[in-house]
């Protein structure tokens, strides 16, 4: 589905063959876990088709429809147990599958994660061996700070990147309890990288701090993206981060980068002092409704 800085309607969406050569080389390359959503577009069925006869060679983390209601409401038990094994058997249908390695609740709320109902009918379907771990994709810290504190959950998929490190204060309590960590946005939609956009006025000291990792360039990284994608990589609590691809020719250049050899630890221990200083102002769908973006 469409996905990045200033991206509009299915331009630039890649065609289902393409993407299933794309996945199924992923694979090969020594990439087993793919992540995907019932409300990602599409995905789950490409994904289905390209893993075809090679399902116990890959990890697959999915995450359900979305939960509440129209008014922003959470249901009561029926109905919240009809919406997630509903959203489960047609993730499994699409994904031509009779389990799922990882199952999300998509978007959590505060609300959603203090709600026993939810946390019950995830570990009855764990319980049933048709998920293997029960997961939360979430965004702010206060939301991954009830995760990993709960108790519920198994896996947390939050975002992280050079710019927003806010959330890697949790990290050594989810490593201490167990609990594994999926980070997306490690590019932050692509302003992490070699491209540089013309970013709108309104975002000059966003632009300005994104000359500040010039300092941290070497022979062995030597551009942005392999920076960014490197810094994620050397947090050990971190298991694994979700990079979007829809050429052969960035896989090559992510395994290129994703060789075992991460940043030393002066360049690490810089980087993480390069924080964005205002990361609350780094919210894109914010930028992008106020027309910033292109």
């Amino acid at each position: 589905m469409p996905y990045g800085i200033g991206v509009k309607g299915n331009t630039g969406t890649i065609a289902e063959q393409d993407a299933i050569v794309l996945l199924q080389a992923a694979m090969d390359s020594g990439i087993n876990l793919f992540d995907t959503a019932r409300l990602y577009g599409s995905s789950e069925s490409i994904m289905g088709k390209a893993f075809r006869g090679k399902r116990k060679d890959i990890i697959i983390s999915t995450k359900c429809a979305h939960l509440l209601d129209p008014d922003g409401s959470i249901p009561g038990y029926g109905r919240l147990q009809n919406t997630i094994v509903t959203s489960l058997k047609e993730s499994l249908t699409a994904l031509k599958t009779d389990y799922i390695d990882v199952f999300s609740i998509h978007n959590a709320t505060a609300e959603m994660l203090d709600n026993e109902d939810i946390s019950n009918i995830f570990a009855s379907l764990k319980k049933s061996g048709v998920i293997r771990s029960a997961g939360v994709s979430t965004y702010t810290f206060e939301e991954a700070e009830k995760v990993i504190s709960g108790g519920n959950w198994e896996v947390i998929q939050l975002p992280f990147n050079l710019m927003d490190q806010r959330q890697g204060a949790l990290f050594p309590i989810a490593a201490e309890k167990g609990i594994g960590i999926v980070v997306r946005s490690i590019l932050l939609k692509g302003i992490l990288t070699t491209q540089r956009y013309p970013l709108h006025p309104a975002l000059h000291s966003v632009e300005s701090h994104l000359k500040q990792y010039d300092q941290l360039l070497r022979i062995d990284v030597p551009d942005l993206t392999t920076l960014a994608i490197k810094f994620g990589l050397s947090f050990g609590a971190i298991s694994t981060i979700l990079v979007g691809l829809d050429k052969l020719e960035y896989l090559d250049r992510l395994q290129d980068i994703a060789n075992g050899v991460y940043l030393d630890n002066e360049t690490f221990s810089k980087a993480k002092t390069l924080g964005y200083p205002d990361a609350d102002f780094l919210n894109l769908p914010k930028w992008d409704r106020m027309g910033w973006l292109s």
